[in-house]
């Protein structure tokens, strides 16, 4: 398998290269040269364990990267850490309606269910290469706990995760900065996830520094994060009767990876009849999906703040396709978006993007409403994400018969004071996690700053 970038001037590279090097080299983001059909084969996966069918699903991807011994490896390493033996379960609200819960992770978030795997393979290739590796990232909360969990005391592996200041949940903050490790160091940003990220591009833009540092990502950006994602959506398709039935999912992003993880699996062959886009009133996504509209806004920060983001940076990966996989054109639509803020969807790309995708933009008053409703009609306690998910699925159904899916991506004890505000419970870490609140914290705060980041991470590997 090779991967190209979505700007078409980066070099081709095999899967291995594509996972240590995260963003390319020309700023643009790594997709298959071509998609993988498993179309005839997904009646055969039925029944197969998580650990099973992600090895399936994956090794298209790998090719001869890695071999199936490590792979395998891997990825039952992985989700042997999980609190579930489904890994990801599916739990049935009402009549055709269904939560897969993807927080059963060390980190209680979606995110473990690709970092885990992803940072074994990271110390898989680096441990028999020989080298180490600068992980720099940014998060809105899940991301950097999920990387932090799946990579600490590794030697092959720094890892620097920026973070907004005052911008995550308590709970969020704790999970990163009271790991002491000595090859993590967290920082938190004097501004918002936006200014976050866009601090990590112009970092591996630096293209000096980038191989000074030997920069790598495991955000979303990094293939092997989305390809690892698709596995839930084929594992929940085939338990409600896929290939022979179509299925819905809703999932709530901020970032469009997770969502993004949905259409590749529909791409090689799950039957997905809708991709419904559950944004917060962050609604860049929603703007670009109903309106052609894709355009930055101010951040404003919501109970939800996983999804406080108005750069997506993986509705690249769709624009790519959406222009025809045409590199210069993807190229120039960014370039345009980096110095306007501002992308315009044509009538003709709009139409193709909705034929798949919906997209809904749900405020807070109806995310605390959705809380509390799931719980005097279920009895489930779920998160303000995955609230705005289930708010999603009912705005944008579609055909009633078809079985909606809606992808549950936090423990709601990672929200404790906005949960317990609308329904009334406040709900309690896992045991695991009881001490959270008295552990020690150590974290840098830096200004919103290239030089000043660059400088502290120069400091950092010496």
């Amino acid at each position: 398998m090779r991967y190209l970038s979505t700007r078409g001037a980066a070099p081709v590279l095999d899967f291995e290269a594509v996972m240590l090097a995260g963003l390319a080299r020309d700023g643009g983001l790594y997709v298959p040269a071509e998609w993988p059909d498993l179309t005839r084969r997904l009646k055969d996966f039925r029944g197969l364990s998580y650990q099973a069918l992600a090895f399936e699903m994956l090794s298209p991807f790998v090719g001869s990267s890695l071999s199936p011994a490590v792979l395998g490896d891997a990825i039952d390493g992985a989700y042997a850490s999980f609190g579930h033996k489904a890994v990801c379960p599916l739990v049935q609200l009402g009549p055709n309606d269904f939560l897969l819960e993807l927080f059963h992770g060390p980190t209680l978030a979606f995110k473990d269910v690709a970092m885990q795997l992803l940072g074994r393979l990271f110390n898989a290739v680096l441990t028999r290469r020989g080298e180490q590796v600068t992980v720099l990232g940014a998060t809105s909360g899940d991301t950097g706990s999920a990387a932090i969990e799946a990579l600490k005391g590794m030697g092959s592996v720094r890892v620097v995760m920026l973070h907004p200041k005052g911008r995550v949940s308590e709970v969020q903050r704790r999970q990163m900065t009271t790991v002491l490790d000595p090859n993590i160091h967290n920082i938190a940003i004097e501004g918002t996830f936006d200014d976050c990220q866009a601090l990590v591009k112009a970092l591996f833009n630096r293209h000096d520094f980038r191989d000074r540092a030997r920069l790598s990502a495991v955000n979303s950006i990094n293939w092997a994060r989305i390809v690892a994602q698709t596995v839930y959506y084929v594992y929940a398709g085939l338990a409600l009767g896929a290939p022979d039935r179509a299925v819905s999912f809703s999932v709530p992003t901020g970032n469009f990876g997770d969502v993004y993880a949905g259409y590749v699996a529909s791409r090689m062959g799950l039957p997905v009849e809708r991709l419904v886009v559950a944004t917060n009133r962050n609604d860049i996504l929603a703007r670009a999906l109903n309106a052609g509209d894709y355009s930055t806004g101010t951040v404003q920060p919501t109970i939800s703040p996983s999804m406080d983001i108005q750069v997506s940076s993986n509705f690249e990966r769709l624009l790519f396709d959406l222009y025809g996989r045409d590199g210069a054109v993807t190229a120039a639509a960014m370039a345009g978006f980096q110095a306007t803020g501002k992308l315009g969807l044509g009538a003709n790309l709009l139409a193709e993007a909705r034929r798949l995708f919906a997209a809904v933009a749900i405020d807070e008053d109806l995310t605390r409403e959705t809380i509390a409703k799931t719980r005097r009609e279920t009895g489930l306690v779920v998160d303000p994400h995955s609230a705005v998910g289930l708010a999603g699925a009912a705005a944008a159904r579609g055909d009633a018969a078809v079985p909606m899916v809606t992808l549950a991506t936090a423990h709601p004890a990672k929200f404790p004071a906005a949960v317990e505000a609308a329904c009334g419970v406040s709900p309690a870490l896992p045991p695991r996690m009881a001490d959270l609140y008295q552990r020690d914290e150590r974290y840098a705060v830096l200004p919103n700053d290239a030089d000043a980041l660059q400088s502290h991470i120069s400091a950092i590997i010496g």
